[in-house]
């Protein structure tokens, strides 16, 4: 991409060299996505409830091991859409950000269908280490959870759990079009 800079005689005389100003935009369409994939007490539709601290031990094995949780398309392990760059629990179940990659043909197309609101779940992928039974929903309430993926979908086994682009915040814009500025002076391009 190439960028035309300019020289302007500002104020007093002085010349000023400057760059059109167009990071905001990019960083606008990129695909920063962030939501919950699972939120504590709420009943999914098979009737499992997770309890709250149920991803601590997964999230901390994953951590110790230098590993990161895996952003899939739709559960597919062959698809995978883009990197989880934070995934944490907090008070109210799993939250999770990361960044969808647009360069990937199935990231490119995920990020298309959630500009245009056709997606927008969020669902885990996991295997139970331990749960019990919940006589209030008929499924089991889950306490520790090996944690794998969290995949974007279509229809989330937990209807509340959803994502959404997130906006960019000015520090995300400046550092941006700073790394580009630095790239593009030192003769390469991003």
């Amino acid at each position: 991409m190439q960028t035309d800079y300019g020289t302007a005689r500002g104020a007093h005389g002085l010349e000023v060299k400057f760059m059109p100003f167009d990071g905001q935009a990019r960083a606008i369409e990129s695909g920063v996505v962030q939501g919950y994939a699972s939120l504590f007490g709420e009943p999914d539709q098979g009737g499992d409830v997770v309890a709250p601290g149920a991803f601590g031990a997964s999230l901390a094995r994953l951590a110790a091991a230098g590993r990161k949780v895996k952003f899939l398309w739709q559960h597919d392990p062959a698809r995978p859409i883009g990197v989880w760059r934070e995934v944490r629990e907090d008070a109210r179940g799993l939250n999770v950000s990361g960044e969808i990659l647009a360069e990937v043909a199935q990231g490119a197309e995920a990020l298309t269908l959630m500009r245009a609101g056709a997606v927008d779940g969020l669902s885990i992928g996991y295997r139970t280490v331990k749960a019990e039974a919940n006589r209030d929903t008929g499924g089991r309430r889950l306490l520790e959870i090996d944690l794998w993926e969290v995949s974007l979908v279509t229809f989330p086994m937990l209807p509340t759990a959803r994502a959404m682009l997130a906006a960019p915040d000015a520090a995300e814009i400046m550092e941006l079009a700073l790394a580009e500025a630095l790239a593009e002076g030192a003769g390469h391009p991003r």
